[in-house]
């Protein structure tokens, strides 16, 4: 007897194949693009090092052009050791040209700039009585109703002013009046280019045109000339707060110090009652100074706006001389680079307009586009400021990083010393964005990005098609090997051998032979039972008849009295006994082979198989006295009820069905405790379940899924009356499979046991 056995491989939930693995290991590819966009945020290190020491070179080239000039900086007022707010003065730069008509609207952009005067602005007035001009001291104490803002601007070759008065009384100059004081009036003196000094009075009879006369002092300042000055332009509006005066001067008629003053008159000839003004515009030492951007700084600037830079210049006093470029446009030297690589984005073609719809949109998830707008308050234009600023001042270049006041740029200033006189009188200011630099980066990620996805995606596409080639010649292969052999181990078909020259080719040679050669040794396992059979009838029929014969002698021969005889007897039963033993094991090794090659020629007939059953069991029942059979239907809960039963028409081999019962009855008689065996029987769907369960020991769970195959026997010894190979559910199951039906075992509980469930497929 002997017992094999066979353990399930139990499946994982979650398949890893081999095109998942070879994905898996493609997505590495996504570390190209990580270490490709490392490498190029690394360049742009380097460019932003590069782009530093442009302009720090840059702010040295213009200041060695600006070093030991001190003809450009004397006209400027830059020499004095310090200035004062409100009375030394800053010209702004004017981008169009200004309308004299009196209105704000040319000035909106610099009203925050503009210098406020009021009581803290009080002058001494001295004013000449000698034939037009009274003299009369002012009192800084008296309270005063005006108040006014000036702004100063340039533009060509004109100085600007624009005085907006607070005047509760406006008071004109009569039609007739010979004075030209004693009237709301403005005061204005300054030196001209050979610091003569000049003065002014602006003093009309009506709104409109300005008309402004010079004030010529005699030697011993005791009478005043005063002429027509046609040189200075503008408008006189009367507003309802006051007035406004928008006025210009020719800049070759003007120096590097000024004053202005606003006389206020209260009623018709009436004196002066307050006067305010940045300084006294009496003398030439009282006055003020002014700084305009310089033209001759401004064209050596010039010079350097086709570096994509912001430049400015300036003096001591941290007002500018002199400016150039825009900081919206000093992207860089790259600047002109990358602005000719963003209009190839604009190409036609398939690639741009893919590019353009579906691949920046993606990369700029990531990417963020410098900006083309943007913000920077930090420079007002009469006084720039920073720590690299108050450094290079004090004779030291620097740069620095800073954002722009709305944070939307990235600026990169650099700070150099001007020197005359072996002392600092200046420094030039280089300002660039890192928008050129950004913007390159981005089209060399973009172009990056395109490469590796294109090269990515090929790379994929080609995995997978490889992935998917590999995995479906295994497949194949697979396929072909469990179809060549059952689930029962039988070689029913044979592997077709690859001719491909590589690895798999080579496995499915190698499992090509391996089939064949198992079938053929399965195929001689099969006929060696039948062959050997047929070899060992032979002499143990011989064995057999011989025995026999010598029975019937000694039996002629026997003498009761004579012990010899009897142990005669004995040898002679024993060699008998083993010769039956031994035809029955052949008989049974040759049943199974015989079985197969039966059904293959047996026909199917239709029979009734409730009644072939009731009949198996009232047979059993003669055979097995001691135990007790009872059918039932399942749907049945009193056994007695046994006869209700309906029949059941079947279509299949009424002898081999019979077989299938016998074995598996005969195998639940045997394993019983209590001499009970239940058969129920059931009609569902097109499917006849019949189960035949005993009360017993559990079988091992190992065993319940090969407890079918052949040579297969849990049996104890106490059991093995007669010898048993383990042939008998074999058999029931080839029955089954030759009616396409299906045998199971299961452990049932309560009580415990095993249950045969057979289920057979029933006629449409």
């Amino acid at each position: 007897m002997s017992i094999v056995s066979s353990t399930p491989v139990k499946k994982s939930s979650l398949r890893f194949g081999l095109k998942a693995k070879l994905l898996l290991l493609s997505s590495f590819l996504f570390v190209i693009p990580w270490f490709g966009y490392q490498y190029v945020w690394e360049m742009e290190k380097y460019l932003r090092f590069g782009q530093e020491q442009t302009i720090v070179g840059t702010a040295r080239a213009l200041a060695t052009a600006l070093h030991e000039r001190a003809n450009l900086f004397n006209n400027q007022a830059s020499f004095l050791p310090s200035v004062e707010k409100g009375k030394d003065l800053y010209g702004y730069q004017f981008n169009e040209p200004i309308q004299l008509d009196g209105l704000k609207k040319d000035w909106v952009n610099y009203s925050d700039r503009a210098h406020y005067y009021d009581a803290q602005h009080r002058l001494n007035n001295t004013t000449q009585t000698s034939e037009v001009i009274a003299s009369t001291v002012l009192p800084k104490s008296n309270p005063i109703s005006v108040s006014f803002s000036a702004s100063v601007a340039k533009y060509d070759k004109y100085l600007y002013l624009f005085f907006s008065v607070k005047d509760d009384h406006v008071i004109f100059r009569d039609t007739n009046a010979l004075s030209v004081v004693n009237n709301d009036h403005i005061e204005l003196a300054f030196d001209d280019n050979n610091n003569n000094f000049k003065r002014f009075i602006i003093s009309n009879k009506s709104n409109g045109w300005l008309s402004a006369f010079h004030i010529a002092n005699s030697v011993d300042n005791s009478a005043a000339t005063i002429t027509p000055a046609p040189k200075i332009q503008g408008q006189w509006l009367t507003t309802a707060q006051g007035y406004n005066i928008e006025l210009r001067i020719p800049l070759d008629d003007i120096g590097d110090k000024i004053a202005f003053a606003v006389h206020d008159v209260d009623k018709k000839h009436g004196e002066i009652t307050a006067s305010i003004g940045s300084a006294s515009p009496k003398q030439t030492t009282t006055l003020g100074t002014i700084l305009v951007p310089s033209p001759e700084i401004e064209r050596i600037v010039k010079g350097m706006r086709y570096s994509h830079s912001s430049i400015w210049v300036i003096d001591q006093h941290h007002r500018v001389l002199a400016s150039a470029g825009s900081l919206l446009n000093a992207g860089g030297v790259w600047q002109k680079n990358s602005a000719i690589n963003d209009n190839n984005h604009n190409d036609d073609g398939l690639w741009q307009t893919v590019q353009q719809k579906f691949l920046l949109p993606l990369y700029y998830k990531i990417l963020t586009k410098p900006p083309s707008h943007f913000i920077d308050k930090l420079y007002d234009a009469q006084h720039l400021t920073g720590d690299h600023i108050i450094t290079a001042l004090t004779g030291q270049a620097t740069s620095q990083w800073r954002l722009t006041t709305d944070k939307q740029a990235l600026v990169l200033s650099a700070a150099y010393p001007i020197y005359i006189d072996n002392q600092v009188k200046g420094a030039v200011i280089v300002e660039e964005t890192t928008n050129g630099i950004r913007t390159l980066r981005n089209l060399a990620l973009e172009k990056l990005f395109s490469v590796i996805l294109a090269i990515m995606i090929l790379g994929a596409l080609t995995f997978t098609l490889f992935a998917t080639r590999i995995s479906s010649r295994i497949s194949r292969l697979s396929n072909q090997a469990e179809q060549a052999i059952d689930e029962h181990g039988r070689i029913t078909g044979a592997v077709q051998a690859a001719s491909t020259n590589d690895e798999i080719g080579d496995l499915s040679r190698s499992f090509a032979r391996a089939v064949n050669r198992l079938s053929q040794y399965n195929h001689y396992l099969e006929n060696m039972s039948a062959r050997l059979s047929h070899e060992l009838r032979t002499p143990i029929a011989v064995v057999k008849t011989s025995l026999e014969i010598l029975a019937l002698e000694q039996e002629n021969n026997q003498n009761p009295q004579n012990s010899q005889n009897k142990h005669k007897n004995a040898y002679i039963e024993r060699a008998q006994t083993g010769i039956n033993t031994l035809n029955l094991i052949l008989t049974n090794m040759s049943e199974a082979t015989r079985l197969e090659q039966i059904l293959v020629n047996t026909e199917k007939s239709s029979f009734n198989i409730t009644q072939l059953i009731k009949g198996c069991i009232s047979g059993y029942q003669g055979i097995y006295p001691e135990v007790k059979f009872t059918l039932m239907n399942k749907t049945m809960t009193n056994p007695e009820q046994k006869s209700n039963i309906k029949d059941i028409t079947f279509y299949g081999s009424p002898e081999h069905i019979v077989q299938l019962l016998d074995k598996v009855i005969n195998n639940a008689v045997e394993f019983s405790n209590d001499n009970n065996v239940l058969i129920t029987l059931q009609q569902q769907s097109q499917q006849l379940h019949l189960s035949i369960s005993n009360n017993g020991v559990h079988l091992p769970k190992a065993m319940l899924t090969s407890l079918f195959d052949s040579m297969v026997s849990v049996r104890s010894q106490s059991k093995q009356a007669q010898p048993h190979l383990g042939l008998g559910l074999y058999i029931a199951r080839l029955i089954c499979h030759f009616h396409q039906g299906d045998i199971t075992a299961e452990n049932h509980f309560e009580p415990d046991g095993v249950s045969i469930n057979i289920s057979l497929p029933l006629p449409k």
